[in-house]
């Protein structure tokens, strides 16, 4: 069983996850388009690509699944998903397992306008959202909401160009700020589908905020959920958090899944407020909340790797005990120069 990481990033604790799974039955491989990778240094075997929107990043995944004997791919980052998605055909011609949902799902998740769509149209509670300045405006005016109100990209990731406005002039200077910093960076390909609707305001939700692994098999069936209520944030991703139980949240992430029929691991951010639980965003992938799940005593790598062997899980696998604080560390990992 060898397992190729695309977009590995700094997510060597995966790369470890799944390597003491694997043992000698197999290898982890990483992919990322930057040698500076501190995953593609933990892996068994790595190697650098080119960048997710060539032409050339395609035909090279292929090749290289064909030389390493690549058994399943796993990505880790929302622009790689959709374009593997896309592509889920040639893979599947030569043998390769695609952890990926489909491309519906996938471009919901990636598009907040769309997830805040979907969302409402299925009955999910979820905070006001705004794709036009002008409808925002009109709403500001008629009281429908207030200030504060977050600025986000549409098609975005972890913090990046994420504003708070407390007022209309905080508004219009952060609107163009946003708009400014997305397309001087690699957000502008995605935003390029509709530049001139890619920014999302929304509504600031000041209750409790909750990260949840909500876990399907590779056939889209809903097998569990990971409440983490969120202590501290850092960069967009939970620093430090706890595993809770909580029936309502339960009850929606179970409702969640059962409508995407996502596939592994979807990442999703909840607010409970006046007794509600409103969802904010999903992510159909391994979220940077997991490590949280896993010292909790769930082991999805485990499970990924029984479920490509075509064997049933039990389902304490999946089970985290309650109660489990835990909090990232800051380490430096040399990936580059001198002699080993």
């Amino acid at each position: 069983m060898n397992i190729l990481f695309t977009s590995a990033g700094r997510r060597s604790y995966l790369i470890k996850y799944f390597k003491d799974v694997l043992g000698d039955m197999g290898t982890v491989h990483a992919a990322n388009s930057s040698i500076y990778s501190s995953a593609m240094e933990a892996a068994d075997k790595a190697t650098c690509t080119p960048m997710i929107y060539s032409d050339e990043y395609i035909p090279f995944l292929l090749d290289y699944c064909q030389k390493e004997n690549i058994n399943a791919i796993i990505p880790l980052f929302d622009v790689d998903i959709p374009v593997l998605a896309k592509n889920r055909m040639k893979f599947d011609k030569i043998g390769v397992r695609l952890i990926v949902s489909e491309l519906r799902i996938v471009e919901i998740c990636n598009d907040k306008w769309l997830t805040y769509q979907f969302l409402k149209e299925n009955g999910f509670c979820v905070p006001q959202t705004f794709c036009d300045i002008q409808d925002l405006y009109e709403a500001l005016e008629k009281q429908h909401l207030s200030f504060p109100i977050m600025i986000k990209p549409r098609w975005g990731m972890g913090s990046i160009d994420i504003y708070e406005a407390e007022n209309e002039e905080e508004l219009n200077v952060l609107f163009k700020k946003a708009k400014r910093e997305i397309f001087n960076s690699y957000l502008k390909y995605e935003s390029a589908n509709d530049i001139q609707k890619c920014i999302i305001f929304q509504q600031k939700m000041s209750g409790q905020e909750y990260g949840v692994d909500n876990i399907n098999d590779l056939d889209g069936n809903y097998r569990s959920t990971v409440i983490r209520k969120k202590i501290a944030m850092r960069s967009g991703e939970t620093d430090c958090a706890e595993i809770v139980e909580d029936p309502l949240i339960r009850e929606t992430a179970i409702n969640l899944s059962v409508l995407t029929k996502h596939i592994g691991n979807m990442d999703v951010d909840m607010f409970v407020e006046d007794e509600k639980v409103y969802i904010l965003e999903m992510n159909a992938r391994f979220g940077g909340g997991y490590p949280f799940s896993h010292i909790a005593g769930v082991n999805l790598p485990k499970a990924i790797v029984q479920w490509l062997n075509g064997n049933e899980v039990d389902k304490n696998l999946l089970e985290a005990n309650i109660g489990i604080i835990g909090q990232k560390d800051i380490s430096v990992q040399r990936i580059l120069g001198g002699e080993r």
